[in-house]
């Protein structure tokens, strides 16, 4: 650049605003990945869709991943909402506080792994049938984050309890059978007791129709894979942050003497309860995360 262009480029008034641009409140980066799928809850506090659980993709044995996290608030306000390496068969830092906490007998520290326990979600390819709160949906191959309550309804279908029951493989796209989704508001909370598998039946007909949705899913081994979890000290480094505001070196089982639990300020105000099933640890990770990005 020459000594001319400086003179006509070096202006206040694009200085002023370049400060203010930095200085303006930014919106808050949404890191929703598009490829999930979530039921909507309508007016009346219900919601209702019809999806398809899908078979293994190609090269992968299992058609659903499961990931074990945790999600809690420390007594800094902070908020930690990390994926366990207890997924991966690795220690985790915040499961072995737990797991000294628990074993130490006393009902407080008890209490306080329950508060900071793991979660469990499961990610699963679908296909969406009917969703009547957004049409746009239907006729797609998306991805399913949900917890225990859909889980087990899976594995109900897959082992009943009855004799006269005949087990039915959810996820086969000859055999398996359609899930009505049917949600709604108890107490206050998403619940998903009334959902329910209709009689098995092929997702279509055409064996060419299903090849394309099946070409369609998504490799699932990305939530599970290494790159999908940080490393055991930069956990540990959260964690100490959003427990005490600071952070110590090594394993947490060997600082917990050091670094002692702040009993946390309990607002006693009533708060409107969040749209969130307790039963269903998929809605309520995503409670936490909305929670932490206010």
């Amino acid at each position: 650049m020459s000594l001319s262009t400086l003179k006509k480029s070096n202006s206040l008034e694009k200085l002023l605003g370049a400060v203010q641009s930095e200085n303006a409140p930014q919106d808050k980066k949404s890191y929703q990945d598009d490829r999930l799928w979530k039921p909507v809850m309508d007016k009346t506090g219900n919601g209702y869709a019809v999806i398809r659980f899908l078979p293994a993709v190609e090269g992968e044995d299992m058609p659903w991943a499961k990931v074990w996290n945790h999600a809690f608030q420390g007594p800094t306000g902070q908020w930690y909402i990390e994926n366990s390496l207890t997924t991966i068969g690795q220690n985790d830092p915040v499961s072995e506080m737990n797991s000294a906490y628990w074993n130490s007998g006393v009902e407080s520290d008890k209490e306080i792994a329950r508060r900071q326990k793991r979660k469990l979600q499961y990610f699963a390819n679908i296909y969406v049938v009917s969703d009547p709160a957004n049409p746009q949906n239907e006729g797609k191959v998306m991805l399913y984050k949900f917890g225990k309550k859909i889980f087990d309804k899976c594995m109900e279908a897959m082992q009943p309890a009855f004799q006269d029951e005949t087990p039915v493989n959810p996820f086969d796209f000859w055999e398996g059978a359609n899930f009505k989704l049917k949600l709604r508001t108890v107490d206050g909370y998403w619940n998903y007791d009334k959902s329910e598998f209709e009689a098995p039946a092929a997702l279509f007909d055409d064996d060419d129709k299903l090849e394309e949705i099946w070409k369609t899913q998504y490799p699932l081994s990305e939530f599970t894979g290494e790159s999908n979890f940080k490393s055991y000290d930069e956990l540990k480094k959260r964690m100490d942050m959003v427990l005490s505001g600071t952070t110590t070196v090594g394993r947490a089982t060997e600082v917990m003497e050091d670094a002692p639990w702040i009993e946390p300020k309990v607002d006693t105000k009533p708060a409107p309860a969040p749209t969130v099933d307790t039963d269903d640890e998929g809605d309520t990770m995503s409670y936490f995360e909305k929670l932490a990005n206010e």
